[in-house]
């Protein structure tokens, strides 16, 4: 039987795991991975004289838009969206969707496979992403959109708390542990006391909203955008005027692409194109727009970033018809690009530490889960502080759904 259940519901991937009753934690499994793509395709089909709007969730959307991205509707990133009180509703294919109506489809999907539980506790950041998001109004839509998915009663948890839940498992001694949690759209940070008799404590949290979907950001802005246009001229009136940024603000953020294929975005850059100094450029942006091929590239850039990892150097391929990309790109350039991005993600490692009132030599393990944290820069950031022999990981891509399921 199944005590609780943790969901863990990321900007990129989610994770859902079981607490059985003899304490043991398992994740559900979707075919051979532990990880389910946040991701929903939309497609629209007559039948009988009637529009009937069909969907997929996970790898199963990434497939059928795959198969026609002409012709659906492809969402990501809704974690993205909960705490900004700019985004109610969108329409897909003539229906109006909120996004609490958007997340419930994709969790009832998610839990398609999975066993009732009296228990169900949910993730949630300690600072959502976006420039201006409102937590308390985040975690109010995250908790709407558990209920519309028939999950009413949840519990909701800091998810670096779950991930130090998971790693408190394996202490058997008192410890001040810092928990670094790095999703695809916001990075948290907890200081927790652990003691295996006491229990947890909480001392301190902070967070921000810059993770893994920023550092792919700057190497699209950095290294493709150039490419199609960014850094040209076009003339208006006779005066040579900057291409205007919202093109690439747009385009360069993989889960704003489907906005950008509104004919008004289209008929905008077709018409800079005119006069473009290198009207080329604009037209590759409009096919890869048009096309739905900026998935693919997104991917080339992601497997880019994660092999950064792991070498000094590394090539960015991609090709679209005639547009191709064969660009070396080095870790040194990489963590040039996302300096600003790490210089903040530091002063919010030192602000839980304030707001737990401890210097780093208090702290006597750092826990380090999720995607981001295998890039070098983001562990250096840690290292510096703690020193590198108090830094340990493991599970990252589970951590968190486990220890929501032990919370």
């Amino acid at each position: 039987m199944i005590q609780t259940i943790g969901i863990d519901f990321g900007t990129t991937n989610s994770v859902v795991a079981l607490r059985h009753d003899d304490g043991t934690v398992t994740t559900l499994r979707h075919g051979a991975s532990d990880v389910f793509r946040t991701v929903l395709c939309f497609w629209a089909e007559q039948t009988r004289g009637r529009i009937e709007l069909h969907h997929r969730a996970g790898p199963a959307a990434i497939e059928a838009y795959l198969e026609d991205p002409l012709d659906s509707r492809l969402i990501m990133s809704m974690k993205t969206y909960l705490a900004q009180k700019s985004f109610t509703e969108t329409n897909v294919f003539g229906r109006m969707f909120t996004l609490e109506a958007l997340v419930a489809t994709f969790l009832r999907a998610l839990l398609t496979d999975a066993p009732t539980a009296p228990r169900i506790v949910v993730g949630r950041p300690v600072r959502f992403a976006g420039e201006f998001a409102d937590d308390a109004f985040g975690a109010e839509r995250l908790a709407a959109a558990c209920a519309e998915a028939g999950l009413p009663d949840v519990t909701l948890m800091l998810e670096p708390a779950a991930a130090g839940a998971r790693f408190a498992a394996t202490l058997t001694e008192p410890a001040t542990v810092l928990i670094g949690d790095f999703g695809g759209g916001t990075s948290d940070f907890s200081l927790l006391r652990f003691d295996p008799r006491a229990g947890v404590t909480p001392l301190g949290h902070a967070g921000i909203g810059i993770a893994g979907d920023v550092f792919d950001f700057r190497i699209i802005d950095h290294a493709i955008s150039p490419l199609l246009g960014r850094d040209d001229l076009y003339r208006v009136m006779g005066k040579q005027m900057p291409i205007p940024a919202e093109f690439f603000a747009g385009f360069a953020r993989w889960h704003r692409l489907s906005l950008m294929r509104a004919p008004r975005t289209l008929r905008a850059i077709e018409e800079v194109a005119r006069t473009a100094t290198h009207p080329d450029r604009l037209r590759h942006l409009l096919a890869l727009i048009e096309h739905g091929a900026g998935y693919a590239l997104y991917q080339a850039v992601s497997s880019a970033k994660a092999a950064l990892s792991a070498a000094e150097e590394t090539m960015l391929r991609f090709r679209h018809q005639d547009f191709v990309v064969e660009r070396p790109l080095t870790r040194a350039a990489f963590e040039a690009w996302i300096a600003p991005d790490l210089a903040r993600m530091g002063a919010t490692i030192d602000q839980a530490l304030a707001d737990a009132g401890l210097p780093p030599a208090a702290v006597d393990r750092v826990f380090l889960t999720g995607g981001t944290a295998f890039v070098p820069a983001v562990r250096k950031l840690f290292a510096d502080r703690f020193g590198a022999e108090r830094l340990v990981g493991g599970g990252e891509f589970v951590s968190v759904a486990e220890g929501l399921a032990l919370g």
